[in-house]
């Protein structure tokens, strides 16, 4: 994904605008984010409470039997689940989360991951994450988060 550049403020209604703050949001952690950028994780789409990411399985990404390697599905699942989480402007980390793998994935798929805020109590978050290969769904991801006051802001 090319880099890309923080949008300029044009009135003071640009800092409350949900869906820009957590485009900013987005862009400023994906410039930070040297994981998920090494392991190829592009980000397709973010809005509040919610994200799109993708990945193409390369050889780097298989495991002993060929097919991508769990860790990574989770890494995809998990970047999903951060940019969603912290669209909302305040830093947020994952508190835990648990993956199912529902089917192999072959090298050269084209993974994405779709992570959708169910529930939003004080700090706590929880999210949904599916990945696909095409029109498979290849994990489910339920994700829970917490807002950490005093982390800066991703933004």
């Amino acid at each position: 994904m090319a880099e890309r550049s923080l949008p300029e403020r044009t009135d003071s209604t640009e800092a409350t605008d949900p869906q820009k703050v957590a485009t900013r949001t987005a862009d400023a952690m994906y410039r930070a984010d040297g994981a998920g950028r090494s392991a190829g994780v592009r980000l397709l789409d973010v809005g509040p409470g919610r994200a799109r990411v993708a990945m193409t399985v390369e050889p780097r990404h298989v495991n002993g039997h060929g097919i991508c390697h769990g860790g990574y599905l989770f890494l995809l699942a998990d970047a999903a689940l951060a940019y969603a989480s912290n669209s909302h402007g305040t830093s947020a980390v994952a508190s835990g989360a648990d993956i199912a793998f529902l089917r192999p994935v072959a090298l050269g798929s084209e993974l994405e991951a779709e992570a959708v805020e169910r529930a939003m109590t004080g700090r706590s978050g929880l999210y949904d994450v599916t990945v696909r290969a095409g029109d498979e769904v290849v994990a489910e991801f339920r994700g829970r988060t917490r807002q950490v006051p005093g982390l800066p802001a991703p933004i």
